[in-house]
């Protein structure tokens, strides 16, 4: 019997490990057919570009009191933004979408097909950040004085504190997309309040200059923290007099960002669970028809 048990484990680690690799291999091939959609393509290149245009026009404007000009202190805030926002708002609008047109409930009757399923989007979400974070970095380091005072260690902490970001981030579009029944939903939950952090998360001046108790709001989230970390990567050691406290806190910030990545990696596949099982095809078509009448 133990012999069995232990043989039945194995092979259902193996349906599982194959389901996470096919899941892999879906969401890199649906990302090979996003670079030749022209509605994608659009998407990266009218928001990336209107972000460097932003930053170009305004490559002259000084920051007081750290002596740096937009393009220079901006750029760690908006790469922050651009990656919590795409990994709250893309799983969950994709889970949306895919529970009310039944590709949840396909990838449900598969062995491990819920977890095949997340990989892939976990592939897809990342890798989808990609095209923006090329628009965005290349041309403005090119009008951009010294944008990175660090070096090549400053380019490696950004690479590493963009991926704790995201593991922060993932998780939370994932519960999000799994808790919520219609598109309209993701956009109140997730989208407006992400773009009402930002605002006061020190992306475009410094945040300092904000009531205390807002200061104490930003730092409950990771959008602070990862831009906080970003800067301290891009900008010289002198820039921490505008942070919260004068100086930097990276060691915090990866302590904050590592909290909320393990708070929705214990929180995702619980949410997760709980949505597959209430997937079928009744449920389907109900969603189905509610979009309909929406559209109608």
């Amino acid at each position: 019997m133990s012999t069995t048990t232990e043989a039945q484990s194995h092979d259902d680690r193996g349906r599982g490990l194959h389901a996470v690799k096919v899941g892999a291999r879906r969401g890199l091939r649906e990302f090979r057919i996003s670079l030749r959609n022209p509605e994608d393509i659009s998407f990266y290149v009218f928001w990336g570009v209107g972000i460097v245009v932003y930053l170009f026009l305004n490559r002259r404007e000084v920051i007081e009191p750290v002596g740096l000009t937009v393009p220079q202190f901006a750029l760690a805030g908006i790469l922050a933004t651009m990656v919590v926002f795409g990994g709250v708002v893309g799983p969950a609008f994709a889970l949306v979408t895919e529970k009310e047109d039944g590709t949840l409930l396909r990838a449900k009757a598969a062995p491990h097909g819920i977890r095949g399923y997340v990989t892939g989007q976990v592939v897809l979400q990342s890798l989808g950040m990609l095209p923006m974070l090329v628009i965005v970095v290349i041309p403005t380091a090119f009008f951009a004085d010294r944008l990175m005072h660090r070096g090549a260690v400053g380019w490696f902490g950004v690479a590493a504190l963009l991926l704790l970001g995201l593991a922060a981030a993932l998780p939370l579009g994932i519960v999000m997309g799994a808790v919520a029944r219609k598109p309209s939903q993701v956009t109140t939950w997730g989208l407006l309040p992400v773009f009402g952090l930002s605002a006061i998360s020190g992306v475009f001046f410094p945040i300092s200059a904000m009531w205390g108790w807002v200061q104490g709001v930003a730092q409950v989230f990771p959008i602070y923290w990862l831009g906080h970390g970003l800067r301290w990567a891009f900008l010289p050691d002198d820039a921490a007099v505008v942070e919260v406290g004068g100086e930097w806190r990276l060691l915090e910030a990866i302590g904050v960002l590592g909290a909320w990545g393990a708070l929705g990696m214990l929180l995702a596949p619980r949410v997760l669970r709980r949505m597959a099982r209430r997937e079928s095809g009744s449920a389907v078509e109900a969603r189905r028809q509610e979009r309909m009448q929406r559209l109608g």
